[in-house]
């Protein structure tokens, strides 16, 4: 039993040197070369809200949307797109499949003249440069990649690089850059992923009223948040 006690405390000893070591070695290259070595913190990135409960989206990063058809991803997207044309700024939205709806756009609150659309007629390739093109463009402060209503298989086929090479690209500017899609696309290079889940619907008076949504925020703080989307017009 005393050479496991004493064996722990030597072999923490020598992990505590060890550290110690580690920790000399930036001092220690600074003044061999003559410099000074500095931490600089990496300042939080500004959110951008979309007026739901604990859903917002940080600028300068590549968050992913993403849930079954009817699960709420495009009201999440369309309150992002609201409250940035409102503040006001412009946005661009690259539609993969051609399917955005202007007219509950703007029922939902998007200011259509702040807004460029974009169509790529169902080609996922194309839509992710157009995508590329207009964050480097700037001047935006949502650029959204909507791969929503192409294949899963189709947008399976965009490489793990060229999606680091877009998170590299949004990185340092004031655009949130929001990828909406059916499944989880963009594997590590989101910093934000926004999982949506139907979890029913309201009628009124015989008319649907609202949808019920269940979020999960991550991928590093999985928080849940729960909410009620109302319809923005009923016919």
């Amino acid at each position: 039993m005393r050479l496991l006690k004493y064996g722990c405390k030597g072999e923490q000893k020598a992990n505590m040197s060890g550290s110690v070591r580690r920790a000399e070695i930036p001092n220690r290259v600074a003044t061999k070369l003559g410099i000074v070595l500095a931490t600089v913190e990496r300042p939080q990135a500004e959110l951008l809200s979309t007026g739901l409960h604990g859903i917002d989206i940080p600028r300068g990063t590549l968050t992913e949307i993403f849930g079954p058809s009817s699960s709420g991803r495009t009201s999440l997207l369309n309150a992002a797109l609201a409250r940035s044309t409102r503040r006001p700024e412009f946005c661009a939205l690259v539609d993969a499949g051609n399917t955005f709806d202007p007219i509950s756009a703007k029922q939902a609150g998007v200011l259509l003249p702040h807004l460029l659309w974009l169509g790529c007629d169902g080609d996922a390739e194309k839509a992710l440069k157009a995508a590329d093109l207009v964050v480097q463009a700037g001047g935006f402060g949502v650029v959204a990649l909507d791969l929503a209503s192409v294949p899963v298989r189709e947008a399976r086929r965009i490489s793990l690089a060229s999606w680091f090479r877009l998170r590299h690209t949004v990185e340092k500017t004031p655009t949130a850059l929001i990828v909406i899609g059916e499944q989880h696309y963009t594997a590590s290079c989101s910093t934000s992923q926004i999982e949506s889940q139907r979890a029913g619907f309201e009628i009124t008076d015989g008319l649907f009223d609202s949808l019920r949504i269940d979020t999960m925020l991550g991928p590093r703080q999985r928080t849940h948040s729960a909410l009620a989307l109302k319809a923005p017009y009923r016919m």
